[in-house]
């Protein structure tokens, strides 16, 4: 900045601007001070005129009176009236003497009524009438000497003071500036000097020591910052070697664990397949020992019918039958007619729950079922592989209750539950009692499924439907079996299974969300 003041600054101008502000500010109240001050005096003065008027008028103004010499009354109130700051003079006495001199229209300020007396005697009264228009006027030309000169010298003050502070600070701060526009990291070695200084250090010298100091740490900073940037490239550059190496071999770990996890997933499937086969053939072992038993007794009955039947067709045929052997006879054929249809319906019973629990646990389809007759056709099928025991299994289930499910997984549900209570909850018992409760609602089935056997050890509650955990390891047991039930009831089902607390045995309890068959739904849709 080679001007000496450059007004377009910002500082500068407000600087000015504050100056001129604080200044008429002080003059304003300086001037007011002075005119209170001028104002105060002249009501004084005025208050002396009258004092004055008292002792010098009045008593020639009283020997006029008593004179009758109106020329010279006239004459001193004319005096009266032509002193500054009287506007109006009214002098009057008992005889309907009256005169007044000035303007009758003024606006007094002070008025002052004096009576009149002549060697005691009492002549009349002088009224004074008093305003402020002299002392205003004086006022306002003091106000106008006193403001142009205070503003003159509030310009001559600021004109200095303005060269003053750009002399010795503003061209300084013009140089900082500069300094720091040009200021960049490729310049950091040139030294910020301020031209034409004194000798004496003030506020200046220190703000530019600390911008030099703050350039050096600056600088400092800057070659830290480029060798961590360095050191960071060149770390980054092996932590991507060292990455990219790490990713290949995870990405081979990765199939190698995904190779294993398919074996045993195919080897986790074959098991549970084998534990449904095997399941499926206690089944088939039960299922056949009990039809045998049946059959057996039909086979029994129908040799014994065809020996009766022989005898009868002897006896016929050589004329000795008599009438009370052929009541026996009869009757003895009716019973064992009787006794073959029991066995054979007992068989054809038991046949058709196999079928169905057999069939439906290989084609798995989603069927329209009635949920009681298939829990009776799933525990009659079970039953046979613990006939010798003594349980006692309450079914409640509403004969009503029609839906839409997968039959074979009900099927490995309940036989599940039914073989653990007989290998785990009744080990070492002939008696035992196992509830089976159904329960629907608008959204959900509910199965709550108890035994009163010896319960599931503590150790095994939380992951009891974890794969491969049994407590008859080394014994015949997988630990596949609640396994099963866990993976049918939340994959294929689309519920939820959890084992409840219970006082005594083991209590399970499955919600799954239900289909209508579709006649329901429609008969819904119509009402």
């Amino acid at each position: 900045m080679n001007k000496a003041i450059e007004f377009n600054d910002k500082l500068t101008k407000r600087l000015l601007i504050y100056i001129l502000l604080c200044s008429t500010f002080v003059s304003v109240c300086s001037t007011v001070v002075q005119l209170y001050s001028f104002f105060k005096d002249d009501v004084t003065l005025l208050e002396q005129r009258f004092k004055n008027i008292e002792k010098s008028y009045i008593p020639s103004i009283a020997r006029g009176l008593w004179d009758f010499n109106k020329p010279l009354v006239a004459q001193q109130i004319q005096g009266i009236v032509d002193l500054p700051d009287i506007g109006l003079v009214i002098i009057e006495n008992d005889f309907d003497f009256k005169q007044q001199f000035g303007d009758a229209d003024i606006i007094a300020k002070k008025y002052i009524e004096y009576p009149i007396v002549f060697e005691g005697e009492y002549v009349g009264k002088l009224q004074i009438h008093a305003h402020y228009n002299d002392i205003y006027q004086r006022l306002w030309q003091h106000a106008g000497f006193i403001l142009t000169s205070e503003f003159i010298k509030i310009f001559i003050v600021t004109f200095f003071i303005i060269l003053i502070v750009n002399k010795f600070i503003m061209r300084y701060l013009f140089q900082i500036s500069n300094y720091a526009q040009e200021l960049a990291s490729d310049n950091l070695d040139k030294e910020l000097i301020l031209s034409n200084r004194s000798g004496n250090e003030d506020e200046l010298d220190y703000l530019v020591n600390a911008i030099n100091s703050m350039r050096i740490k600056l600088k400092d900073k800057i070659a830290m910052l480029e060798g961590a940037e360095n050191a960071l490239l060149t770390l980054n550059g092996e932590l991507e070697v060292k990455v990219h190496d790490r990713t290949a071999k995870l990405q081979k770990n990765n199939q190698q664990l995904q190779d294993l996890l398919d074996n045993l997933t195919l080897a986790q499937d074959q098991l549970i397949q084998s534990e449904k086969m095997a399941s499926l053939g206690q089944l088939v072992a039960g299922v056949a020992h009990e039809v045998n038993t049946p059959l057996g007794i039909c086979v029994t009955s129908i040799t014994a019918l065809k020996e009766k039947i022989e005898a009868l067709q002897s006896l016929v045929a050589s004329q000795t039958l008599t009438k009370s052997f052929l009541n026996d006879t009869l009757n003895i054929l009716i019973e064992y007619e009787q006794i073959i249809e029991r066995s054979l319906n007992k068989a054809v019973d038991l046949i058709r729950s196999f079928k169905s629990v057999a069939v439906e646990q290989h084609t798995d389809p989603e069927m329209n079922i009635n949920l009681r007759q298939h829990v009776f056709d799933i525990v009659n099928t079970v039953k046979t592989l613990f006939k010798q025991k003594k349980y006692h299994i309450n079914i409640e289930v509403d004969e009503k209750i029609n839906l839409i499910t997968y039959p074979s997984a009900w099927n490995q549900v309940l036989t599940n539950f039914l073989m653990n209570s007989h290998v785990h909850g009744f080990e070492g018992r002939n008696e035992g009692e196992i509830s089976i409760v159904f329960s629907i609602s608008e959204e959900a089935l509910t199965l709550v499924y108890t035994d009163n056997g010896k319960g599931i050890p503590t150790d095994y509650t939380k992951r009891i439907f974890e794969p491969f955990v049994t407590t008859k390891r080394g014994q015949g047991g997988s630990g596949l079996g609640l396994n099963i039930v866990f993976n049918l009831v939340n994959a294929k089902l689309g519920g939820t299974i959890k084992l409840l607390e219970s006082e005594q045995g083991a209590c399970f309890e499955v919600i799954v969300p239900i289909k209508k068959p579709k006649v329901e739904r429609k008969a819904n849709e119509v009402n």
